[in-house]
C-alpha cells in the first residue's frame, strides 16, 4: 500500500493515527519531509478546512497526502465550537478552551454534543472526502488525563467514561477519528492496493 503523508504537526494525532493504520498504511509526518511551513486554518468549515490543509501542502510538494480537521460541536452551544474548536479562546490551549467550554455549559440540560473529524485525502491529484462521527455529552467537570483536546469533557455514546479515561485503543472503539480513517483504509485498500 502507499505511503502518504499525514499533514498535521499535532504529535497525537499522529500517534492516534499510526496506532490506527497498524501497519495497514505507512504514514509520514510532515517532519519526516522536512515541511515546517505553517498552513493556515481559517475556512468557515470543518470540510474546508481539512481540504484546504492537503490542497496546500500537495500544490507545495506534489506528495500524496491526507488532512483532517476535527471540530467538538456542541448542541446547546449551536454547535460549538465547532471548526473554532483548536482555537476557541485561545489558539491550541487545550486547557483554556475546554474550560470555557464547561463555562458556557454551567446549568445547561442538554450536554448532547458529537465529535466531528474530515479527512481530505489527495492521492494522484484527486481528491476524496471522508466523515466520521460520534455523539455524546459533556461532562461537568474535566475526568482523566489521557487523550487530548476535549477528551476530558466528553463521553460517548456507549460508555461512562471520558475520552481521557480510556486506553488509545479503548478510545478507537469509539474515536470519529477512527471512522473517518477507516474508510479511508477500506477506500485505499480497494482502489489503490
Amino acid at each position: 500500500m502507499k505511503s502518504l503523508v499525514f499533514v498535521t504537526n499535532n504529535k497525537h494525532k499522529i500517534e492516534e493515527i499510526q496506532f490506527l493504520a497498524q501497519n495497514k498504511l505507512n504514514i509520514i509526518s510532515l517532519k519526516d519531509v522536512k515541511f515546517y511551513e505553517q498552513i493556515p486554518e481559517n475556512k468557515p468549515s470543518i470540510e474546508e478546512n481539512a481540504l484546504f490543509k492537503a490542497q496546500y501542502f500537495y500544490n507545495k510538494t506534489g506528495l500524496n497526502c491526507f488532512a483532517d480537521d476535527t471540530g467538538l460541536e456542541v448542541f446547546a452551544l449551536n454547535g460549538l465550537p465547532g471548526v473554532k474548536s483548536a482555537r476557541f479562546v485561545s489558539d491550541h490551549d487545550c486547557l483554556k478552551n475546554l474550560q470555557h467550554v464547561l463555562k458556557l455549559m454551567q446549568g445547561k440540560k442538554d450536554r448532547k454534543a458529537r465529535f466531528r473529524t474530515v479527512i481530505a485525502l489527495i492521492i494522484e491529484n484527486k481528491e476524496y472526502i471522508f466523515e466520521g462521527i460520534v455523539n455524546g455529552y459533556i461532562t461537568t467537570e474535566p475526568l482523566g488525563n489521557n487523550g487530548f483536546g476535549y477528551d476530558s469533557i466528553f463521553i460517548p455514546e456507549g460508555d461512562n467514561r471520558t475520552f481521557a479515561q480510556m486506553s488509545l485503543k479503548e478510545k478507537s472503539k469509539y474515536s470519529h477519528r477512527q471512522r473517518a480513517f477507516t474508510k479511508l483504509i477500506n477506500f485505499l485498500s480497494n482502489h489503490f492496493s
